[in-house]
């Protein structure tokens, strides 16, 4: 039973550990802040306004000392979301263990690191997919051999569902990763063949579990079936329990709602039972998201909550005391056989055009994943799929918990940040500088080498070298990647039919164009900093297009400069910003002054994300046109909203044909 916890600073996310144990967690889930997971040093310019938001800031092996401090890791079970910089983190971890006397042979925990599916979902990659899958596979063969409690890959269908993933894509695309991963160790011949067995054993998984009960049980009975037929009939696996399906599970965050946020309690708990209900595929973690995680970043007392319902269940329900108690049911096979049969078709395509890595370097993938969460945000919109309090049942009493929205969420203080970097500085000081650049080029030298990169990071751990120098050493030698943004190739969610509210914006955009005398509308979708949640700006570009905006979308993390630059350069007609790591207070105005500062008065700016109602108002007074938030579900009439804001910048009336229009507001 875990939360996913960490903010602010080290000490401040130690403090917060330690509350939670006592609250009677039996493991840790590690939030790290943006840089950490981006290979990025909290004083980085992309790092600005970032450093602590939405998880903790580990810098250099002084950070990790100070994250679990009085925690012994030996008896600890620690999970890591961190991907793209795993190995280092993991380094870092044995480092300090190590420093406790520990036993590493003893140490048990996860590491997610499934840079693949960074490329679809979240947007934390920062190599090119071969250099990336090299770094799983060092990792794998070095904690078989050296950490063997240890799972060094978590495979993540969490982050696709979240990406738009049916649930049939959700089994097959990370049932290709698997597949990728596995073939990569055996072949690498890091593993002797006697030994696959054991590689098999550490691999986890990471699941997503919505709100569509009987489908979400049924999925993870397919899966468990699903893995157990690669693993005997592709690697040959004897030991039923080297080939037992181990997951985790986080419920559904996709589905958490702004509006009457106390219906995420319920959805919630219902997510819980999906997983946990079938004995026969029960996972073996569940960590649970907060009810307010949709308005900002959760208390302590939220997660408290969260907590709680897992101990309810588990310790005055007796819903754990029995077998499966869906064997035998017909509706139940009949379901699981469908998705099964479903997935195994998409993994034959996937398999076909050479495996996941050029399924994802083509764009195929991520093109089907903005098509599929396209084609679900239209079934809202059109009120075919019923979310209560959105789309349906939307009268409300007024909510206690939301009355103060300031006190709703918890604020990450503007002086955690000026407190890392002012460490990260004295860290640099203080530490041997020679032997830190010595680590570095021996790990530099490695990474040219086909030898396992996983010493050489331990070396670097133990010389002081910090996160940004040890990933940008990588860069140097593997480069960079930008994985594609899935918008071009994905197809139309909702047709303009005559009437509809598509078809009048469509002419609203059109009309706009031929009054300024432009072939069509342009807009800039922006992705600011370091978040790479991408799902919501894919959604807005793809209706943008369809609705015949000319959208110029370059993918995430960029920096303010970079996006007024091409704004400029492309003669945008507006310019639309999306975060959701809780920068926009930093990045926003910062936007907002560069271009003023290139003369340009008259293209407007508006924002989406998980905005408090307090910094959407302070950011409207510091210019901004427009604010969405998670509430604001209807994207045709966001797109509608946008052509209004370009006419106010231009000094015309609203649209007209548009009786919903509250450009004013």
């Amino acid at each position: 039973m875990r939360t996913y916890a960490g903010h602010s600073t080290a000490s401040d996310s130690n403090a917060l550990y330690r509350r939670n144990l006592a609250k009677g967690q039996t493991g840790l889930s590690v939030a790290f802040d943006l840089p950490t997971q981006t290979g990025y040093d909290s004083d980085h310019v992309l790092a600005r306004g970032e450093v602590g938001r939405v998880g903790v800031p580990v810098g250099h092996v002084g950070d990790m000392r100070t994250l679990f401090d009085g925690i012994p890791l030996e008896q600890t079970n620690t999970s890591m979301t961190i991907n793209a910089t795993a190995m280092w983190l993991l380094a870092l971890y044995q480092v300090v263990a190590e420093e406790q006397g520990a036993d590493i042979a003893k140490l048990t925990g996860t590491t997610q690191n499934d840079i693949v599916k960074e490329y679809l979902s979240r947007g934390t990659h920062v190599f090119p997919p071969g250099p990336s899958v090299r770094l799983i596979t060092d990792m794998i063969a070095y904690t078989v051999a050296n950490i063997p409690k240890w799972n060094p890959i978590n495979i993540c269908s969490y982050h696709l569902q979240e990406a738009g993933a049916t649930p049939v894509q959700e089994i097959a695309y990370s049932m290709c990763t698997a597949i990728a991963v596995l073939d990569a160790v055996r072949d690498s011949g890091q593993v002797p063949a006697e030994r696959m067995g054991e590689v098999v054993g550490r691999i986890s998984f990471f699941v997503n579990a919505g709100v569509r009960f009987v489908e979400e049980m049924c999925k993870m009975r397919a899966f468990s079936r699903l893995w157990e037929k690669v693993t005997r009939e592709r690697y040959g696996i004897e030991d039923a329990k080297q080939r037992r399906f181990r997951y985790g599970v986080q419920v559904n965050s996709l589905g958490l709602t702004e509006a009457q946020p106390e219906n995420n309690v319920q959805r919630i708990v219902l997510e819980m039972l999906a997983v946990t209900l079938s004995k026969d595929a029960r996972a073996r973690a569940v960590q649970l998201p907060a009810w307010n995680e949709a308005l900002g970043l959760p208390r302590p007392w939220d997660q408290q909550w969260s907590l709680r319902i897992q101990q309810v269940l588990a310790y005055e329900s007796d819903l754990l005391e029995y077998g499966d108690i869906f064997n035998g049911s017909t509706v139940v096979e009949a379901k699981t056989d469908e998705l099964l049969a479903g997935a195994e078709a998409e993994i034959a395509k996937v398999l076909e055009m050479g495996g996941v890595i050029p399924a994802v370097e083509s764009g195929y993938l991520k093109s089907n994943l903005v098509a599929s969460h396209a084609a679900r945000r239209a079934r809202i919109e059109a009120g075919e799929d019923k979310i209560v309090g959105v789309n349906c049942f939307d009268t409300t009493e007024e909510s206690p918990l939301t009355a103060d929205l300031d006190t709703a969420i918890m604020v990450v203080d503007p002086a955690s940040e000026r407190s890392v970097l002012a460490g990260l500085e004295q860290w640099r000081a203080g530490r041997d500088e020679a032997a830190a650049q010595t680590a570095l080029e021996h790990l530099k030298a490695t990474a040219a080498t086909t030898d396992n990169l996983m010493q050489a990071t331990l070396a670097c751990a133990r010389a002081g070298v910090t996160t940004g120098e040890w990933a940008f050493a990588l860069r140097e030698v593997f480069g960079e990647y930008r994985a594609p943004t899935g918008v071009g190739g994905a197809a139309v969610a909702v047709a303009a039919e005559p009437g509809g509210e598509l078809a009048a914006v469509r002419e609203a955009v059109a009309a706009k164009a031929a009054e300024l005398g432009t072939g069509k509308l342009r807009l800039l979708v922006g992705k600011p900093g370091l978040d790479g949640h991408s799902n919501g700006a894919e959604q807005i570009a793809v209706r943008a297009r369809d609705a015949g905006f000319e959208v110029v979308y370059q993918g995430i993390r960029l920096t303010p400069e970079q996006i007024v630059s091409a704004a400029v350069a492309e003669d945008v007609h507006c310019v639309g910003l999306s975060i959701l790591s809780g920068a926009h207070p930093e990045l926003v105005p910062d936007v907002l002054q560069r271009l003023r500062r290139t003369g340009v008065e008259d293209v407007p700016v508006i924002v989406g994300g998980i905005i408090p109602a307090a910094d959407a108002e302070a950011l409207k007074a510091a210019g901004v046109a427009a604010v969405f938030t998670p509430k604001d579900f209807g994207i045709t009439t966001i797109i509608g909203r946008i052509v209004d804001e370009i006419r106010l910048a231009n000094r015309l009336q609203p649209w007209a044909a548009a009786p919903h229009s509250t450009a004013t507001s």
